[in-house]
């Protein structure tokens, strides 16, 4: 058996003969498990045109991912384990990718193609790790991970929001996924009017939470709970969109030249009280219906237009080094995988092809423990939390643990775990700094999802959270400082496009279809008397200039360097919130 930490690199030859540069659509869905498509035996929610890709595709039938959003992300796009990237949480500056990491968009972008990127990034949302540092030419995101959570702009909901577009926020009409998969288009036609290939990473809020769906796509599901018809209605219109995508693609003459993709970034949100396609748990679990998902993939001039399935142990990991072998990419130097082309697998050509191990995780906390949410897997076996084992093979729902009748087989996923741990714990203490002062972001806007709270603390990640001002203890951000000078440090309670008093309260916003949006909670603001701001050493005070006032600015000279920055409110009767927002710009 080969195990995870032999399977680093890729095949060197180019598996293309006739075929150059084909342009690559990568799509993923977010909080969409395996069982939630009809193709896959779901009788209750329909995707007629995800079963029809499903019918011409290569699938990846034990495919994982991380059991959440971010980390699985940070492994799609750098090949590596996401507790390698820096990217182990959601929030809490864990979601933030490490500045040294090389993403895909990068890799496709020295091979010459034009990269783009649509919806939901989760990976930073300051220089240097937002996508547009990270090889991608065009974008147009949302912040954050979804639509109205705290780095998004200031009471987006899931229609008519504001987006960012190539760094300039943007208002858009209509629902967001019709949005996203309405600007992939603009950008696909020009690009083939142009003959440029190119590579889009299309990533859809939808259907995480809060489940707002268009009426339209609900409707059929009226009969469910309100969360779920809405949950349900997001799939359908998600499936409505891939069907007017593939079918754009034919329409301006390159549908055979590209490979399109279709995966989701966790195992189900909502619908497994429906339909788990007999596994157990759902989103963030370490047992398979946490990061089992499906994955299809379409490439009609290879002749990959057939269905087939492909049972064997794959990841995450393996996207970005599959593609490099799979189209001849440079690969990028220095650089060691975690995962591994699986080029044979998708050829049909495997001789001797491994029994791999992988891990998965779910360490929603400060820093990683071991063993926290584990699952070792190999094509037969699962090790959970490093002591139940099941065999997949005969027990797809992990129901019945075969530990004690297989000791050996624990044992052996046991020291495979360590020595994956052991590869990546010593940069577990290392932060993923935001960097202050450079031209590309400045001035930089620091928002509370990314405090750094200790262990399982949560920051207000939410529009709801920041409105409803719970007396979260202040966090603070890990900043880096890139070059001395001076400074200017604005802290609020309430965000610039707000533009509202730091004492005043906000009415809630308005409703859209589905449960209550974030905006929808009433804003309380706070009486601050004094600002209070900590950062190199430095230990601030200042008074809020009057009752109408948005923001305390504080300037100071800073030394160039790693540091941490905290901004706090204080009332008269002591009474203390941390700022929300922070906006740091270096003065000219």
């Amino acid at each position: 058996m080969r195990r995870f930490f032999l399977s680093f690199g890729i095949l060197v030859a180019s598996s293309l003969t006739a075929f150059s540069k084909p342009n690559v659509i990568l799509i993923v869905t977010d909080d969409q498990g395996y069982g939630d498509l009809s193709c896959h035996g779901n009788l209750v929610l329909k995707t007629p045109n995800l079963d029809a890709l499903h019918g011409e595709s290569l699938r990846l039938t034990d495919y994982h991912v991380s059991p959440t959003c971010a980390p699985t992300r940070s492994a799609i796009m750098t090949g590596h384990f996401a507790n390698r990237t820096g990217c182990w949480h959601t929030i809490n500056g864990r979601s933030i990718l490490r500045e040294n990491e090389v993403t895909m968009a990068q890799v496709f972008k020295e091979a010459g193609y034009a990269t783009a990127m649509y919806g939901k990034w989760h990976l930073g949302d300051n220089y240097p790790s937002r996508p547009e540092d990270k090889g991608f030419t065009e974008v147009y995101r949302h912040g954050g991970g979804g639509v109205g959570q705290t780095p998004d702009y200031w009471d987006n909901a899931y229609f008519d929001g504001s987006y960012h577009h190539n760094g300039k926020m943007e208002p858009a009409e209509g629902y967001c996924t019709d949005v996203f998969f309405s600007q992939a288009k603009k950008f696909i036609k020009s690009q083939a009017d142009k003959k440029q290939p190119f590579f889009i990473y299309l990533c859809t809020n939808a259907p995480h939470g809060p489940n707002h769906s268009p009426e339209k796509f609900s409707a059929p599901y009226s009969k469910l709970a309100v969360p779920l018809a809405n949950f349900f209605g997001m799939i359908a219109n998600i499936d409505e969109n891939v069907g007017s995508l593939r079918a754009f693609l034919a329409e301006n003459g390159i549908a055979d030249d590209t490979i399109f993709i279709f995966t989701t970034d966790n195992g189900t949100a909502s619908g497994s009280r429906i339909f788990n396609a007999k596994m157990r748990a759902a989103k963030g679990s370490e047992y398979d219906g946490g990061h089992r998902v499906p994955f299809f993939l379409h490439w009609p001039a290879k002749g990959w237009k057939t269905g087939r399935d492909i049972d064997r142990l794959t990841a995450h990991v393996d996207l970005l080094p599959t593609f490099i072998d799979l189209l001849d990419l440079p690969a990028p130097k220095g650089v060691k995988f975690d995962g591994t082309s699986i080029v044979p697998l998708l050829e049909g050509k495997v001789e001797n092809w491994p029994d791999r191990v992988l891990v998965t995780d779910s360490q929603r906390i400060h820093t990683p423990v071991k063993w926290r949410k584990s699952a070792v897997m190999t094509d037969r076996w699962r090790l959970v939390n490093g002591a139940e084992l099941y065999d997949i093979k005969s027990d797809a729902g992990q129901e019945t643990d075969r530990a004690k009748d297989y000791p050996e087989i624990v044992q052996r996923l046991r020291t495979d775990y360590e020595t994956w741990w052991a590869s990546m714990e010593p940069s577990f203490s290392d932060d993923c700094e935001i960097t202050l002062g450079n031209p590309a972001d400045n001035p930089a806007v620091l928002t509370a999802h990314d405090w750094l709270l200790p262990e399982e603390k949560m920051s207000p990640w939410n529009h709801s959270a920041i409105r409803a001002q719970k007396g979260e203890p202040a966090g603070a951000w890990a900043v880096k400082v890139e070059t001395a000078g001076r400074y200017r440090i604005g802290l609020r309670r309430w965000p610039v496009e707000a533009d509202h008093p730091i004492a005043a309260d906000l009415p809630p916003g308005k409703a859209v279809p589905g449960v209550a949006a974030y905006r929808t909670t009433p804003g309380l603001g706070f009486a601050a008397r004094t600002a209070k701001l900590s950062i190199a050493g430095k230990e601030l005070e200042a008074a809020v200039p009057g009752a109408d006032a948005t923001h305390v600015d504080f300037e100071l000279d800073l030394p160039a360097g790693v540091t941490k920055l905290q901004g706090t409110f204080i009332a008269a009767d002591g009474a203390e919130l941390g700022s929300y927002y922070a906006v740091v710009e270096k003065l000219q």
